[in-house]
């Protein structure tokens, strides 16, 4: 879910440009994989079956039909099936700006090439359009026949301006005579003033009026201001739409004329940015250039109210040059992403159970009150962390803030993907550099829809002393990697942490993800490397304890998934379990179905996207897949592998795309004790328990929720409470 943000997605086509000395690019443009392993005896070769690759965009649909399904869950706790209807109306919006406009874009230029799925783009687009359509009045009728009666039973009524009171009725209509009407431009359409351009996911007002002399008619666009509440609230919990405050008291802003109909649309643009990197002398400046033009991408997907006027509708579909096709009639009110501000009410008896994330137990303080030293703690023991159970601030937050402020550390390097708008380790980097430690900070300012935020904290990094790195032309920088240098007695010692999740506190207190705090030395000489390489020339490709895409994860885990076909053929044991937010590269997959065809256990873990065909006879049966959605975001990537009784266990930035794999700077890291593997194998161990909640995937593609006793984030609340006491 995105709470990220749930989640972006990209093409899978490899790019064209140069990559960085020392990193290398693996094509993916065949799917065939060409292990040294034959599959058994009287298996079919892989190409015998061609549909063994589900379509990565209907399959981001079914993981958006889940979140759905969490919102018409009547078990779950009021407010947070509004948050679920909120997110899955924010999800599809970023499907639509990035997914579908891609595939219109390619349609467009006559890339008729199909998907591994079989697909042309024009059939997928279709299947998406006949998809989307079921879900998104299926969302409305959630949010009608559901959620508004269910809060109203609560104390909590969403209303319409017809069903106001005269008291109501006076305070919005001083609302909006003292705030909303000074904020307010209505612009007209006729000869002198062309078709106003509607910018992406506003709401507007489309009004028809008429001259009572001319008995000319007119239309006009009230775009309804984003600076206010969505949902006004009147007092005692009760709450209007502020469109209808608005279309209440259009003859205000259109004085003599007779208003005849308004009605409320929303479009959808093409948001999805191309920053021409190779020609750009200057990437910052050529992104913020991009940015300006991502305002004005063309239509993708035209909401309206089913009540609005055949002739109005009309109107708005030849003049934003959208086809009839892409226009979705919906009951109102539109935008049910305001519902978020009715899940932010202070009604805790409709949420989940307030839960405060507790500091990890080898960095908990023991006897004094001061704050443990996470170098001593790391020396000690690696610190494996799972967050939101162990808490974000008094770990990754607090290394980094006592980094800043020891005088014994020498240097601090950082990647940052995403982080919040009151960043602690954006200070914390500043505290450093201007007490003249060395600081080196990647900022990726391609990460998609913060790049605004990013090029800001840049700037303010750079002004502040640090040494600011862009990324790497070609390629984005998604890991998530923190190594600080430490002048101790024994010498100079590296401390690291790797990551499977950005270093944003506010999503840490939501995101699932692990993240290990060490000071082993290999790990350490290899994340020194990788940063020479992402700021440097330097020509090294080879890491011990790393796997570093686009050089060498896909190579790597492939070589492991062999590694287990080999030691199921010898007797040993043999498993395979994955834990990601999506799985679509089919180079990957083909090996999880070799190892299936050789008998190995495969569980996977997937939030969101999967290509993989789980149950077919002959090519996938031993492969299961799973899906857990819920209270917190799962967002950690993990790889595990039996390891013929030496397991051995991976976790990192990456997710199994091609985008990860071919197009970023990802790294996974090996746990460099059984102590942490068998953490995460706990973990995976409680995800895949039978009696565990989850959806699970069939070899025709659908998704069915199984109603387990037991739910994977709730049980884990409980396990490191009992841990902390």
């Amino acid at each position: 879910m995105t709470h990220d943000s749930l989640p972006s997605h990209t093409s899978g086509s490899v790019d064209d440009g140069p990559f960085e000395p020392g990193l290398r690019a693996v094509s993916s443009e065949t799917f065939d994989v060409e292990p040294p392993y034959v599959p058994n005896e009287g298996s079919l070769p892989l190409a015998d079956f061609p549909d063994r690759f589900l379509d990565r965009e209907l399959s981001w649909l079914h993981f958006n039909q889940r979140v759905l399904e969490l919102a018409e869950d009547a078990s779950l706790p009021l407010l947070e099936r509004a948050r679920f209807l909120a997110i899955f109306a924010s999800n599809l919006d970023e499907f639509f700006m990035v997914r579908v406009a891609g595939l219109k874009r390619r349609i467009a230029a006559g890339v008729a090439v199909r998907a591994a799925s079989g697909h042309l783009p024009r059939e997928v687009l279709e299947s998406i359009w006949g998809s989307t359509g079921e879900l998104m009045a299926r969302h409305a009728a959630v949010f009608q026949r559901d959620l508004v009666p269910a809060l109203r039973a609560e104390g909590i009524e969403l209303v319409r301006w017809e069903d106001l009171d005269k008291d109501e009725q006076k305070q919005c209509k001083r609302l909006f005579k003292e705030r909303v009407f000074p904020v307010l431009t209505p612009l007209a359409v006729d000869p002198a003033h062309p078709f106003p351009y509607i910018s992406g996911l506003s709401l507007n007002i489309a009004v028809l009026v008429r001259n009572p002399k001319t008995k000319k008619e007119h239309f006009a666009r009230v775009k309804v201001p984003p600076i206010f509440s969505r949902f006004v609230p009147l007092g005692n919990q009760r709450f209007v739409p502020l469109e209808d405050v608005i279309g209440e008291h259009l003859k205000r802003l259109f004085p003599g004329m007779e208003v005849l109909e308004a009605h409320t649309f929303r479009v959808t643009r093409n948001e999805d940015l191309e920053v021409e990197e190779d020609d750009a002398e200057n990437l910052l400046a050529a992104l913020e250039k991009e940015l300006l033009r991502r305002k004005f991408g063309p239509p993708v997907r035209l909401e309206v109210e089913e009540s609005i006027h055949p002739r109005v509708l009309e109107l708005l579909v030849s003049e934003l040059g959208v086809s009839p096709g892409e226009v979705v009639q919906l009951p109102g009110p539109l935008d049910l992403r305001g519902v978020n501000d009715i899940a932010d009410l202070a009604r805790e008896d409709l949420k989940y159970d307030a839960y405060v994330p507790t500091t990890h137990t080898e960095l908990a303080e023991v006897e004094s009150a001061s704050p443990v030293d996470v170098f001593k703690a790391a020396r000690r023991n690696n610190v494996l962390l799972h967050h939101p159970y162990d808490s974000f601030a008094t770990s990754v937050q607090r290394f980094l803030e006592q980094s800043a402020a020891d005088p014994h550390v020498l240097a601090i390097k950082q990647t940052l993907y995403r982080t919040s708008g009151d960043s602690p380790i954006i200070d914390a980097l500043v505290d450093a550099a201007e007490a003249g430690k060395q600081v080196l900070v990647i900022v990726e300012i391609k990460a998609r829809f913060d790049e605004t935020n990013n090029i800001r904290w840049a700037r303010k990094l750079e002004h502040a002393g640090c040494h600011v790195v862009y990324g790497l032309v070609g390629l984005k920088t998604h890991c998530k990697l923190s190594m600080v240098v430490r002048d101790e007695p024994d010498g100079i010692r590296r401390y690291t942490h790797i990551g499977t999740g950005n270093y944003n506190p506010k999503t840490a207190r939501l995101y699932e993800d692990f993240g290990l705090i060490t000071a082993d030395q290999a790990i350490g000489e290899d994340v020194a490397h990788l940063f020479n390489n992402l700021s440097g020339f330097s020509r090294n490709a080879s890491y011990e304890q790393l796997l570093v895409a686009p050089d060498s994860v896909r190579d790597g885990l492939i070589e492991q998934v062999h590694a287990e076909i080999e030691h199921h053929r010898a007797g040993r044991p043999a498993r395979i379990r994955l834990k990601a937010n999506s799985i679509v590269d089919e180079t990957t997959i083909d090996a999880l179905y070799l190892a299936s065809q050789a008998g190995v256990p495969v569980q996977l873990l997937v939030r969101g996207i999967c290509a993989v065909r789980p149950g077919v006879p002959g090519l996938s049966e031993t492969i299961e897949v799973r899906s857990v959605l819920g209270r917190f975001l799962e967002h950690s990537r993990v790889f595990e592998f039996a390891g013929g009784g030496e397991p051995t266990a991976w976790i990192g930035s990456a997710d199994l795309m091609h985008r990860n794999l071919d197009r970023r700077v990802e790294v996974l890291v090996r746990l460099p004790t059984q102590e942490l593997v068998g953490r995460v194998a706990e973990v995976l161990d409680l995800a895949f328990d039978d009696d565990t909640s989850a959806w699970t995937l069939g070899a025709d593609a659908q998704w069915t929720r199984t109603s387990g006793t037991q739910h994977l984030h709730q049980v884990l609340i409980e396990q490191h409470r009992q841990r902390r006491r």
